[in-house]
């Protein structure tokens, strides 16, 4: 029986906004003022599709089967120089780290990153001028007003990239899931084969005194995945927002320092800004490997990256690990 998929982080959806309302076209006419002069009120605008950023939302589900959102449109413009009333908008809520791109250019329109944080996704119509916008010296008597702008229909793309503090990023089977089941309240899927996890898990870690950050596991990412290779495109993505990356390397593997450099360039080649985070290694599935072994995987790795060996199944080293998390996400700033 397959798997029902809750986290949805691609949508398409058509948008259209409201047509504005039509200026009128009407004169003052009073009982001792018979021929007053042109007080027809602009049309009101048509509604606006907007996105709002709301913190309680994880996913783009709701919006999975919404495929048409509609706005009201504005409403004509009355005597008396009274302006219709505006269209009614839209408001889709999203959670935060949604990026609004255009299906046609795939241009990045924005990105909602706060909470109660808006955008118009899709503008209204403008409302028409009423005819009294149109009076002049040579033309005391205007017949004519404006007609409402029509809305606009645009087929948007919604892409959710998650929010974390740390991304943990290794190929499948990298012991990601497993990890993060240890240190917070999080039950992803785990197996022995590849792409356990299709979608990204997000737990939340208790640290000392109360404190506590986000860890991300990210779907497996395998060599070719900045081509699209496997689902590498779309587990990239979400990398971006992760303030710090973990990256996981098992410690049975044939190659430590191989394996975490094909990492690196797999990010490298997706986006070069994502080696602009801090990053550590850990070695995995230590319990595997006996103090003798430890020594000579210290001496193969790097000095330019900080690495803890951990046992997701013995707990070795996990205290140790989220310390080290602590201190990196807690940086002072430098000047």
């Amino acid at each position: 029986m397959a798997l029902k998929q809750n986290f949805i982080d691609y949508v398409k959806i058509m948008c259209r906004s409201g047509k504005g309302g039509a200026g009128s076209v009407h004169f003052r006419r009073e009982k001792y003022i018979p021929k007053g002069g042109p007080d027809g009120g602009d049309g009101g605008r048509g509604g606006h599709i907007i996105l709002k950023g709301n913190p309680q939302l994880w996913t783009l589900l709701h919006l999975k089967y919404r495929k048409h959102v509609i706005a009201g449109h504005g409403h004509n413009g009355g005597s008396q120089n009274k302006t219709g009333a505006d269209g009614d908008d839209v408001i889709l809520e999203v959670p935060l780290g949604t990026v609004a791109k255009d299906f046609n250019t795939g241009e990045v329109v924005f990105e909602i990153t706060e909470d109660g944080q808006k955008h118009i996704l899709v503008k209204g119509g403008r409302g028409g001028l009423g005819n009294s916008h149109f009076k002049s010296a040579t033309n005391q008597t205007p017949t004519y007003a404006q007609p409402g702008e029509e809305g606009k229909e645009e087929w948007k793309i919604l892409e959710l990239k998650v929010l974390a503090d740390v991304g943990l990023v290794g190929f499948p089977n990298a012991g990601k899931s497993t990890l993060l089941s240890v240190v917070s309240a999080a039950k992803p899927k785990i197996a022995e084969y590849a792409f356990t996890t299709l979608t990204p898990n997000l737990g939340i870690v208790n640290y000392r005194d109360h404190r506590s950050f986000v860890m991300a596991d990210i779907p497996g990412i395998i060599e070719g995945a900045h081509k699209g290779k496997g689902l590498g495109l779309r587990f990239l993505r979400h990398i971006e927002r992760n303030s710090a990356l973990l990256f996981m390397v098992p410690a049975d593997s044939e190659n430590i320092m191989k394996e975490y450099k094909v990492l690196v360039e797999e990010l490298k080649k997706y986006n070069p800004e994502l080696l602009d985070k801090e990053r550590m290694l850990a070695i995995t599935k230590s319990d595997l490997v006996d103090d003798e072994l430890k020594e000579l995987i210290i001496e193969d790795i790097s000095t330019t990256i900080p690495y803890v060996f951990i046992s997701s199944i013995t707990s070795s080293g996990i205290d140790q690990l989220k310390d080290e998390l602590w201190k990196m996400l807690n940086k002072p700033v430098e000047a």
